[in-house]
């Protein structure tokens, strides 16, 4: 039987947006967020970071940084008791500064190439799964997929959703819900398939 998971965007979503996160004192987990996955922990939802990391491609950092940063991730939630399936980044641009780094990959979000390999690797049903992100490329992210999505207040979501709500029925495409921040949006989730 296939798995049902809840995708979380990292930066805006999962942890403060501060820019292009560069070292491991600049990376702070949002409020209430490890509680959010702990929630999820405590359910048979898997919880799975996906997370585009063009610093890399573009010269701003180097790859060893993410993987620095999201061992803090790890560990900030472990200190609360929670902790990620999985972790999943694209370090690719089209026009990266880094030769290696430059391609349009089919994981770099919107496209759905980190969605689809978790959903082969942990054996993942997309389409009764969720995802959770602070931009509308979040959200278009998800409705590739037939999944259920969630746009975020915090981080860039606020701004986003001031700036398109006028348009919403034309571009881009509309969440499914709006939570003022990643705990209330797995409350809803757990709510949706709960009760």
């Amino acid at each position: 039987m296939r798995k049902k998971a809840v995708f979380i965007d990292r930066d805006g979503t999962l942890s403060k947006e501060v820019g292009y996160v560069n070292h491991v004192d600049r990376f702070h987990l949002i409020e209430k967020s490890a509680e959010a996955i702990k929630l999820l922990n405590e359910s048979d939802l898997l919880a799975i970071v996906v997370t585009n990391q063009a610093g890399v491609a573009r010269g701003y950092f180097p790859e060893w940084v993410v993987d620095k940063i999201h061992q803090k991730m790890h560990a900030l939630l472990k200190e609360k008791g929670a902790y990620l399936n999985a972790v999943y980044y694209c370090p690719h641009h089209p026009q990266a500064k880094i030769e290696r780094y430059r391609k349009n990959c089919p994981c770099r979000k919107p496209k759905t190439g980190m969605l689809k390999k978790a959903a082969k690797e942990l054996n993942i049903d997309l389409d009764k799964s969720y995802i959770i992100g602070d931009k509308y490329s979040d959200i278009d992210f998800g409705k590739r997929v037939g999944a259920t999505t969630i746009m975020v207040k915090t981080g860039y979501g606020k701004g986003e959703i001031l700036f398109y709500e006028s348009i919403w029925q034309k571009s881009p495409p509309k969440p499914d819900f709006v939570a003022d921040n990643l705990f209330y949006a797995v409350k809803w989730i757990l709510n949706r398939e709960y009760n």
